[in-house]
């Protein structure tokens, strides 16, 4: 951040100034190697032939042709130490390379559009790329239908090659990602076509057949064991209605044998009678 002061400021400590700050300084003398500057310090400012711009490209020859004595011109701190301040007419970079890492938040002017991504300018060496992939969190057609030219930006570097001068920025970098909607999801139903509905029923009376004849199969294993006398202990209420049904059923089967009897010894009797009418 560039702070203007003018000559005609109160003094300034020495220890307040501080290196890229920009002054509105005062030439108050002209030597072979450089000039003296009032920039309203304590003492003036050294400003190097080296450091000097002219207004053409030529090598400078002599101090005297770019700075007059009382002239006021722009100029920047290029280093503070051992109490002596050093300037320079080249306006330094905001970001230099030393202070260049990733994770680095910084402002910057979008200068150039591209298919691929847009360059922008943060006060670096070169201009840093943000690719069409780091301007947002979801789809991007061009990078148009995000900024424009001239447009104030921030992003982040995420990556840079002092080597190749190549600064990698990112607006996604710094945008949080958006929540994901849960979309809660209903199990889908179960059918049973017809066939696979028919499929099972043999299956159920499988089932209960086999859980008819397990029942049989006790049924009977107890009966058994109810005719032989296994049981010594006092019966049940279900062993006495087993015993009461099984004589029930013994009295019946007697009755029924009975009735088939009497028909026979009927007939019997007629047979005999008639015998004994035909021999008499």
């Amino acid at each position: 951040m560039e702070q203007n002061v003018t000559a005609e400021t109160s003094r300034m400590p020495i220890s307040e100034i501080k290196q890229k700050m920009k002054f509105t300084g005062k030439v108050i003398k002209t030597t072979l190697a450089g000039a003296a500057i009032d920039i309203g310090a304590e003492k003036p400012a050294m400003l190097h032939v080296s450091q000097m711009v002219s207004n053409s490209n030529e090598p400078i020859l002599s101090v005297s042709e770019v700075l007059k004595e009382g002239e006021e011109i722009d100029i920047w701190v290029k280093r503070v130490r051992d109490q002596r301040i050093e300037l320079t007419m080249v306006k330094p970079l905001d970001l230099e390379w030393r202070e260049i890492k990733t994770g680095l938040a910084v402002k910057g002017k979008v200068v150039r559009l591209e298919t691929f991504g847009a360059f922008v300018e943060i006060g670096a060496e070169r201009p840093g790329l943000i690719h069409i992939s780091e301007m947002a969190h979801g789809y991007v057609k061009t990078p148009a239908d995000v900024m424009n030219e001239g447009d104030e930006i921030e992003a982040e570097i995420i990556d840079f090659n002092r080597k190749k001068k190549q600064i990698k920025l990112s607006i996604k970098a710094l945008t949080p990602e958006p929540e994901k909607e849960e979309k809660f999801e209903q199990p889908n139903p179960v059918y049973f076509s017809e066939d696979q509905f028919k499929k099972e029923k043999p299956i159920r009376k499988k089932r209960e057949k086999k859980n008819r004849k397990k029942d049989s199969t006790e049924f009977s294993s107890m009966e058994f064991d109810l005719a032989n006398g296994q049981a010594e202990e006092e019966p049940t209420a279900m062993e006495l209605a087993i015993r009461a049904a099984m004589d029930k059923a013994n009295v019946k089967k007697q009755e029924s044998k009975k009735k088939a009897s009497k028909p026979s010894s009927v007939q019997d009797e007629l047979i005999a009678r008639t015998l004994d009418q035909k021999t008499s």
